[in-house]
């Protein structure tokens, strides 16, 4: 009798970008609702989300939340809903993206990742790929998920991306990983 594998959140990417493609993002860019203060809404380093330093555990209302964020060009970050504008503290990006899946190679490649939230994005020109220098020098991936909402990349996402470094056509002293026809130069040093 062969046993069948459980099926990863990866394998089932398909579906997740499926329903994604149904469910349209709210357009919070467009509301302008009243400023009805902090209430006490956070967001972790580690991608918890907690209402008065209580970590909120059901899922399906971070997902509820994470779909009206909203960060200003200010760096403040809101929900935002027609009726109201609430704060919310974020330690370092609001969401965090926990898997890769990888097609073809070179300058055809495509990196979806997966976040915690399930937004599925697939890196390129309109959901670039950033890398920022942390404290202790590492090296802090991010990519766009919508607006001027990032996710970190996860540290174990964050070695295969790693792995796709290769040198850039124009300069090669300088790395990068292409994705969806851009490619993302990784700071040297």
């Amino acid at each position: 009798m062969v046993q069948q594998q459980p099926e990863t959140r990866i394998s089932g990417l398909e579906q997740l970008i499926k329903e994604a493609a149904a469910r349209p993002d709210a357009p919070v860019e467009r509301w302008d609702p009243p400023y009805c203060g902090d209430i006490g809404l956070a967001i972790r380093a580690d991608g918890t989300w907690t209402y008065r330093d209580s970590p909120i555990t059901r899922i399906p209302l971070v997902k509820l939340f994470a779909r009206v964020l909203r960060r200003d060009a200010d760096g403040k970050t809101f929900l935002v809903t027609p009726a109201e504008k609430i704060d919310i503290t974020v330690a370092d990006a609001p969401f965090l993206a926990v898997e890769m899946e990888i097609a073809g190679e070179d300058r055809d490649q495509q990196l979806t990742f997966r976040t915690n939230v399930d937004d599925v994005i697939t890196a390129g020109p309109d959901h670039p790929l950033a890398f920022k220098t942390a404290d202790g020098g590492g090296l802090k991936p991010y990519v766009r998920v919508r607006g001027r909402l990032d996710a970190l990349v996860s540290r174990s996402v964050t070695y295969d991306l790693l792995e796709l470094l290769q040198p850039g056509c124009e300069n090669p002293e300088v790395l990068g990983i292409w994705s969806n026809g851009a490619f993302f130069t990784v700071p040297q040093g």
